[in-house]
């Protein structure tokens, strides 16, 4: 039985409560994924921190939310697939076909995104050992090893949200189910 509280900026312990009202003035809202983490301020922001670094990374958004969404795909997160299939289409103006595909695990037909998603599933299936064939697809895309740090980030950022929600059942916030 799960014993987590979805917590806003009014019920939430006093030291997270700063971090919650950052967030809903940026979003307009506190997704429930934060309202959980927001039981710990250590969580809360280290998933802020991470979320603010990966979104600084040499990766558009386009090849963030491939990283994003492979990873919610591997892990099975479906409140992290509803959640970055919004942000998808509405922030990174990524088309329904490429995330309907990256939802299912579906060849993408832009060889490069494919390449980025691809390579994103097979870090997490492997527990962070892919092959030298693995790695040798990847770069003859045009990635070098820094995208491969980079991809490291954002399975660190996922995993984290994606184990939360799986602990949590988090439930689904409803404009993510738009």
């Amino acid at each position: 039985m799960s014993k987590f509280t979805v917590h806003s900026t009014e019920t939430s312990p006093a030291e997270s409560k700063p971090l919650l009202e950052g967030v809903k003035n940026a979003m307009t809202f506190v997704p429930n994924l934060m309202g959980v983490m927001a039981e710990s301020k250590a969580v809360l922001s280290s998933y802020l921190a991470l979320s603010d670094f990966f979104s600084k990374t040499s990766f558009s958004p386009v090849e963030q939310q491939v990283v994003l969404l492979s990873v919610s795909k591997e892990n099975e997160c479906a409140y992290c697939l509803a959640a970055h299939s919004m942000l998808a289409r509405n922030i990174a103006k990524m088309d329904s076909e490429t995330i309907n595909k990256l939802k299912t695990g579906t060849q993408l037909s832009d060889s490069k995104l494919n390449a980025l998603s691809a390579f994103t599933r097979k870090l997490v299936s492997a527990r962070g050992n892919p092959s030298e064939q693995d790695l040798a697809a990847f770069y003859s895309k045009g990635y070098t090893p820094k995208h491969v740090l980079e991809v490291i980030l954002g399975v660190s950022m996922k995993t984290l949200s994606n184990y939360v929600n799986h602990v949590a059942h988090t439930p689904v916030d409803e404009v993510f189910l738009k």
